[in-house]
């Protein structure tokens, strides 16, 4: 039941709990219940929207700075971690496998922001031994979302 309803909350977050109840084929209390259940334990962590900001007037520039660090002992990556994702402008980050270390994800008006943060708040970290910056320059698909417009691949027809 709680996996069922977790892939139903995860396509949409504003789903109505009777309508998954019907889905379900349960009642409403239960639904309510483990809903609650799931965010005391943590497992439902937030909800959030997803915009596509190319169509909105504001400027955004995403970046995914790759970062390469010396673990600490007795605490691994998880103390740099910490220090990386409660900076508020750091959207998210992830301990990744391969040639770097960390993936850092931010979203800021400018090119310069992002270059500002990066060189003055990533790369002091004793602990940090590199960065490479990103910059996402179009989102065709986000969190399962088709963000693109379809591209029409007919031949145009001239009399």
């Amino acid at each position: 039941m709680r996996t069922a309803i977790l892939k139903l909350m995860e396509k949409n977050s504003r789903i109505d709990f009777q309508d998954v109840a019907d889905m379900l084929d349960t009642d409403l209390e239960t639904v309510k219940k483990t809903v609650k259940e799931m965010e005391d334990e943590h497992i439902i962590c937030g909800y959030h929207t997803l915009i596509n900001w190319d169509k909105e007037e504001e400027e955004r520039v995403t970046a995914m700075i790759e970062v390469r660090i010396t673990p600490q002992r007795g605490r691994g990556f998880d103390k740099i971690a910490e220090r990386i994702y409660n900076y508020p402008e750091v959207k998210t980050v992830y301990l990744m496998s391969g040639t770097y270390d960390l993936m850092v994800i931010l979203e800021e008006k400018t090119l310069k922001e992002i270059s500002h943060f990066t060189s003055n708040r990533l790369a002091v970290i004793d602990s940090v031994i590199g960065t490479t910056t990103h910059f996402v320059l179009k989102k065709y698909k986000d969190h399962g979302t088709i963000l693109a417009e379809p591209v029409d691949e007919r031949m145009a027809v001239t009399p």
